[in-house]
């Protein structure tokens, strides 16, 4: 918040891809995953994570304390990966952007991410048209279209349909909630309704019980 836009930025978080599962991650130009790793963490199993995110995004980043800073720098092996540090003013300082890397992405992996709307939008987009096949064999048939999409293309229209996912969020209602339940509450993707009760209860007033 304040540095990005809701209406040009999708956050996503805790988004499974092969056997990983990603932290964050903001779409607006790009995609950039990002790895939290607290000074309580151990980066024994970070590798594996980058090389399952890197199978479904071309840019990502881990977020560490300074004192980690060194062992991550000297552990880590792709160097396009970026690093961010997170300081004891609770700022995020940058170390090392991300470069693109691109070399692991596959079909297999995008598609396992995409819901059954965003595949078929991509295919019809794509081909003008869905497959035909029984219901059983039908998820199989999307991908072997969905496969035969030159990979760059088939990139591209993935970043567009899970920037989609936060078309959901209202957006006038979300410029009202306080700032430190901003992250909640986008994530919750609250009704109509719910907007109003939690308005309601921050307006209450409370008497104090002697």
């Amino acid at each position: 918040m304040g540095k990005h836009s809701v209406n040009t930025t999708t956050a996503l978080t805790q988004l499974p891809i092969e056997k990983a599962k990603a932290d964050f991650i903001l779409i607006n130009g790009k995609a950039v995953v990002y790895e939290i790793k607290t000074e309580l963490d151990s980066f024994a199993r970070l590798e594996n994570q980058l090389l399952n995110y890197y199978k479904a995004f071309d840019h990502v980043c881990v977020v560490t304390s300074p004192d980690k800073y060194e062992t991550l720098n000297k552990q880590l092996k792709n160097k396009n990966v970026g690093i961010y540090i997170l300081s004891k003013q609770n700022r995020l300082q940058v170390k090392r952007k991300p470069q693109t890397f691109n070399h692991y992405i596959t079909h297999s992996s995008l598609f396992k991410i995409l819901r059954k709307k965003e595949f078929e939008t991509i295919i019809l987009d794509y081909y003008g048209k869905l497959p035909t096949a029984k219901p059983v064999f039908y998820y199989a048939a999307c991908y072997e279209e969905f496969a035969k999409i030159p990979l760059d293309t088939a990139y591209t229209k993935f970043l567009r349909e899970l920037k989609k996912r936060s078309n959901n969020l209202n957006k006038e209602e979300f410029k009202k909630v306080p700032y430190e339940l901003k992250s909640m509450i986008y994530f919750s993707e609250p009704s109509k309704d719910q907007y109003n009760q939690l308005s309601n209860f921050l307006n209450s007033k409370y008497q104090e019980i002697d």
